[in-house]
């Protein structure tokens, strides 16, 4: 596992209890204006967490810029990349102090219960209090 880097008690409790998600591989929080991440836990050397935040605040950005283009004015509750044998869920932190910052966890996908990880995601990000 790499090592947890510049955190608060509260974005290292988030990234434990998202790594205790059935499936987990890997959970970030990053920040989606400057493509750093700001905490990363598990991953390894098949998952650079810290490389695959960087290349999903492209996709955040792209989805914000589609939204302001098609004049929704709608919230992304969360995004969801699957690939072959994982999922990637990408949770933007809508908490007042959170602004700028996404939750992104990675899953086995045949370990991984997809709606019970979606919902133990939008809890951790609902009290997350950076």
């Amino acid at each position: 596992m790499q090592a947890k880097k510049n955190l608060g008690a509260d974005m290292d409790s988030a990234l434990k209890e998202a790594m205790a998600i059935e499936g987990a591989i890997g959970v970030a929080i990053a920040d989606y204006t400057s493509g750093m991440a700001l905490g990363v836990l598990g991953g390894g050397k098949d998952l650079d967490l810290s490389v695959a935040a960087a290349g999903n605040t492209d996709v955040v950005r792209a989805k914000m810029r589609a939204m302001e283009m098609l004049n929704l004015s709608d919230a992304i509750e969360d995004i969801l990349i699957t690939l072959g044998s994982q999922y990637h869920l990408i949770r933007p932190v809508t908490t007042r102090t959170g602004g700028g910052l996404f939750l992104y966890l990675a899953l086995q996908k045949n370990r991984a219960n997809l709606a019970m990880a979606r919902h133990q995601l939008r809890r951790i990000e609902e009290e997350l209090d950076l």
